[in-house]
C-alpha cells in the first residue's frame, strides 16, 4: 500500500471539494482548480477528509495512487494558501523590474530580457535583486520559476546568475598562476 496514498487529505473550512463523474473540482479563496481522475483510482469525500483508494494492485494503479493523492493535496493547499518561489539575482548590474505585468531583467546581456508570465501567475519584485513567483498551481509556479532561472543559470566560478532562494551554488577554483 502506498504510504503517501494512505494519508487522508484534510479539507479546511474555506475549501469546497466537489466530484462529478471522473472530475474533481477544488474551490477556495484564491481560485478554482480541476483534475480528471483516471479509472483505477477512487476518491471518497467524507466530512472534512478526502481519501484516495485504488481498485486493484496493478503496477499502474499502485503508481497513480500516491500521485493523485499528492496532486489533490497540492490543489487544496494552492486554492487555500497559494505557492511562492523566490528567485535572487546575483551579479553586478543584475536587476529586475515590473513593466505592467511583464518582468524586465538586466542580466549582463546587451539587451534587457523580457518575460511575460502566464495568466494564473503573479510576479512581484520586492527589490531589484529578488523576484517572487506566486500562484495556486504548484506545478505552474515551479515551471515559471525554472523558466526565469534558465535565462541566466548560476555559474560555478563567481556564482553570478539567477538562483533560487536557498540554492547553494557549488563553487570551483579558478586558474592558478604559473609557478
Amino acid at each position: 500500500m502506498s504510504r503517501i496514498g494512505k494519508k487522508p487529505v484534510i479539507i479546511t473550512d474555506k475549501v469546497k471539494v466537489s466530484k462529478k463523474d471522473n472530475t474533481l473540482e477544488v474551490t477556495g479563496p484564491k481560485g478554482t482548480m480541476k483534475i480528471d481522475v483516471v479509472k483505477g483510482v477512487n476518491i471518497d469525500i467524507s466530512g472534512n477528509e478526502l481519501n484516495v483508494t485504488r481498485t486493484d494492485d496493478t503496477k499502474r494503479n499502485r503508481a497513480l495512487h500516491g500521485l493523485y493523492r499528492s496532486l489533490i493535496h497540492n490543489m487544496v493547499t494552492g486554492v487555500n494558501e497559494g505557492f511562492t518561489k523566490k528567485l535572487e539575482l546575483v551579479g553586478i548590474g543584475y536587476r529586475a523590474e515590473l513593466k505592467g505585468k511583464n518582468l524586465v531583467m538586466m542580466l549582463g546581456f546587451s539587451h534587457p530580457t523580457v518575460f511575460a508570465p502566464p495568466a494564473d501567475i503573479t510576479i512581484e519584485v520586492p527589490n531589484p535583486n529578488s523576484v517572487l513567483v506566486n500562484g495556486i498551481s504548484k506545478e505552474l509556479v515551479g515551471m515559471v520559476a525554472a523558466k526565469i532561472r534558465s535565462f541566466r543559470i548560476p555559474e560555478p566560478y563567481k556564482g553570478k546568475g539567477i538562483k533560487y532562494e536557498n540554492e547553494v551554488v557549488r563553487r570551483k577554483a579558478g586558474k592558478t598562476a604559473a609557478k
